[in-house]
């Protein structure tokens, strides 16, 4: 097989396998924080090198504070209070969001 298609094969699989952990970290973040943790607790052994524990330090997800600076929003109150009030620069008037909601079609 040639060289360059070897280069070629390692590229892509290295795209796919970031794109899939990108789609897991979105679809499934306790799985993958859970899968996170496991990965670093074996590498942070004390009987591991140096590179192995600095890897597993590089790995370990961050934990939850419980501070808004987070980003877990979890409680739902991290956005400003007036985050559904916008107000209309050129006119003055304030306009009220409502999200869309879906209802299945009756039969």
């Amino acid at each position: 097989m040639n060289t360059s298609l070897v280069l070629q094969y390692a590229v892509i699989a290295l795209l796919v396998a970031a794109s899939l952990w990108t789609a897991l970290r979105k679809l499934a973040p306790k799985t993958t924080t859970r899968w996170q943790a496991a990965a670093a607790a074996v590498l942070l052994r004390p009987q591991r090198g140096a590179f192995a524990q600095r890897m597993g330090r590089f790995v370990q997800p961050k934990g939850a504070t419980g501070h808004c600076g987070d980003g877990c929003d979890t409680c739902g109150t991290c956005r400003p209070a007036d985050a559904t009030v916008n107000a209309n620069a050129s006119t003055g008037t304030a306009s009220r969001e409502q999200p869309v909601t879906f209802h299945p079609r009756r039969k």
